[in-house]
């Protein structure tokens, strides 16, 4: 088995009442105005030919073998203000 690094960054332009919050593990996530919660991670995509539409996994088994491949995993968040 060999690793593979995958860095994934976005740069979003969201609503002003947004804030970044700690989980109770210190993880970082973004609170949003209606009660709910935003974490941003990676979701594995897949199609038969890569120039068709790609869609999540089609089986949950499909899901967890992509997603029990990852070690480790770092999404931070940054507000920058002009």
């Amino acid at each position: 088995m060999k690793k593979l690094k995958v860095t994934i960054q976005l740069e979003m332009s969201v609503p002003d009442d947004w804030e970044v919050v700690g989980t109770s593990e210190g993880t970082p996530v973004l609170k949003l105005p209606n009660g709910q919660y935003l974490d941003l991670a990676i979701e594995p995509l897949f199609a038969s030919d890569p120039e068709d539409t790609w869609a999540s996994a089609d089986s949950e088994d499909a899901l967890h073998d992509v997603l029990d491949m990852v070690d480790s995993e770092e999404v931070s968040y940054e507000f920058i203000t002009h």
